[in-house]
């Protein structure tokens, strides 16, 4: 059994779990994404009845070689060491399962017409159950407890399953974690859907360390000996289930090798590199497919082992390995999100909260031009009535998000003096003719949620001073929204008019280029009195 100083796989996921359950939780965690915990929960409940049922051959297997050897003392008392381990770790994993079975029951149970938990999101009874009613430390307690049995029965060192923050490798040089006990550091503002996942974690390790010491216990007997007509190639995945875009690890072996023995093995027909105690490592990038409304995508690989034996018998063991992949939700915070402005730079940020440190970023588009930023942020433009965003992590598809378009809203042209509108019924006096301006005014709510593509101005329009149907001399015409008519002011008499056309209008956008935009403004008939 390793010591305590060591940081093990396993408590580093547990370590990693437990990170990526606090940063979900600081975010105001999605239904979706709680219900890709009891995912996790199920893939280790998987692996647990799988190990749970390897240690069950172990000891029929110590049971059968203790008879072979015509039942010695020794022998005996291996067995009986065998039989008191596999009843401590049956003994601690009763206990793991009453406690998940009084959270799954004061939490709601499950719906009538399904498997769903109610109560996979609440988070205040496992930190009553677990802290304030000290239920966790009497966990902490007997796991230690039970792993320092087993390290008496077997003559090793003992290790700690259970470990306070300033104990755990994953969390001793966090300031926010490592001052925490084993029961807030595990317990405290966990949903269901994770404390149940965390729990499982825990029987895993009970496993392990049974699985260790029966191990162990096999070897004095001999009952490792392999035995070849029961040889298969087996596969230990990390998890069955993999959010696309991230790193899919896999350990792929003999189930009972030798040194004696180098196996050659291969995946998908490659070759794999393995490590001087025969086991393989597969390691690929998940890639989406066609996923069921669980946002699961079920895909599978062929496992090759190549052994020289003695005597000439079949050495090539093939497997097919079913595994599955999660659809990672894609998250966009955008001021407009729901649909996007037609040639505007709609800002986006876009988050995959499944890939954490691993998530690197890239964006294709139809129906629009991408302007990366840095990170998950991104610039629409769009060109067509719709868009749709692609979102690539490391080259590799993650998945797409649909956009419709709208047009951007019609601005109002106003044709002030002194600051004020021009109104058309009251008219203007002679001494009125003087410096105007033609002003565009945005959409109110366009402006607030794209101010940079907002920017407006008149850059064309004339004034017609005029006498019933005829035009009393030359219009003026404006090249820019300010405008001086104190010229008119000699020819001007009462009953005259002033027609006002506004001819030109351009919007900048947020790249700073220029486009006409059409206004419909109808021409104005100023009377002057």
């Amino acid at each position: 059994m390793a010591g305590g100083g060591k940081e093990t796989p396993r408590q580093k996921m547990i370590g990693m779990m437990y990170l990526f359950l606090t940063a979900m939780l600081a975010i105001n965690v999605s239904d979706s994404l709680l219900h890709r915990f009891l995912f996790i929960n199920d893939t280790l409940e998987d692996a647990a009845e799988l190990t749970h049922e390897k240690n069950e051959q172990f000891l029929r297997g110590i049971e059968k070689q203790v008879q072979e050897r015509k039942n010695q003392a020794e022998d005996l008392k291996v067995l009986e060491d065998a039989k008191r381990v596999r009843n401590l770790a049956e003994q601690m994993r009763e206990n793991i399962e009453e406690i998940k079975g009084i959270w799954i029951e004061e939490t709601g149970g499950y719906q009538e017409d399904s498997a769903e938990l109610i109560g996979f999101k609440e988070t205040e009874f496992i930190a009553n159950y677990m802290i304030t009613q000290g239920k966790g430390e009497q966990f902490k307690d007997s796991l230690n407890a039970y792993a320092r049995l087993v390290a008496e029965i077997i003559g090793e060192q003992p290790e700690k399953i259970a470990m306070d923050g300033e104990e755990h490798p994953s969390f001793q040089n966090d300031p926010n974690q490592a001052k925490k006990d084993f029961s807030e550091l595990f317990f405290e503002g966990t949903p269901l859907a994770a404390g149940l996942a965390t729990m499982t974690q825990f029987e895993n390790e009970v496993l392990r360390i049974e699985n260790d010491a029966l191990e162990n216990l096999a070897d004095r007997v001999g009952a490792n000996a392999i035995d070849f007509d029961v040889i298969k190639a087996m596969v230990r995945p990390e998890s069955q289930r993999v959010a696309a875009g991230t790193e899919y690890r896999a350990d792929l072996f003999i189930a009972a090798s030798s040194s004696a023995f180098k196996p050659v093995m291969f995946f998908n027909g490659s070759s794999i590199p393995v490590d001087t105690s025969g086991v393989g490592t597969i390691s690929f990038v998940a890639q989406p497919g066609d996923y069921d409304a669980s946002g699961l995508a079920q895909k599978s690989y062929e496992a090759v082992i190549k052994l020289d034996l003695p005597g000439g018998k079949d050495t090539t063991f093939t497997e097919t390995i079913d595994y599955f992949v999660i659809k990672p939700t894609i998250q966009i915070q955008s001021a407009s999100v729901n649909a996007l402005y037609f040639k505007c730079g709609n800002e986006l940020s876009v988050a995959v909260p499944a890939l954490g440190s691993s998530y690197n970023p890239t964006f294709k588009a139809t129906g629009a031009e991408v302007v990366s930023g840095t990170g998950g942020n991104v610039t629409l433009v769009p060109n067509g009535r719709e868009v749709v965003l692609s979102v690539y992590n490391d080259g590799n598809l993650i998945g797409t998000q649909d956009f419709g378009v709208r047009a951007v809203p019609r601005p109002e042209v106003q044709i002030q003096l002194g600051g004020r509108p021009l109104d058309a019924q009251r008219g203007l006096r002679t001494t009125d003719l003087r410096a105007m301006e033609a002003k565009v005014i945005p959409d109110a709510d366009f402006a607030r949620l794209l101010p940079n593509d907002a920017r407006y101005r008149v850059s064309e329009w004339k004034v017609t001073l005029a006498s019933g149907p005829r035009p009393k001399g030359e219009p003026k015409v404006f090249r820019n929204g300010d405008g001086d008519l104190s010229s008119f002011r000699s020819a001007a008499r009462p009953g005259d008019r002033l027609v006002i056309e506004v001819l030109k209008v351009e919007r900048l956008n947020f790249q700073g280029r220029r486009e006409e935009v059409p206004v419909g403004f109808q021409p104005m008939s100023i009377p002057i009195n």
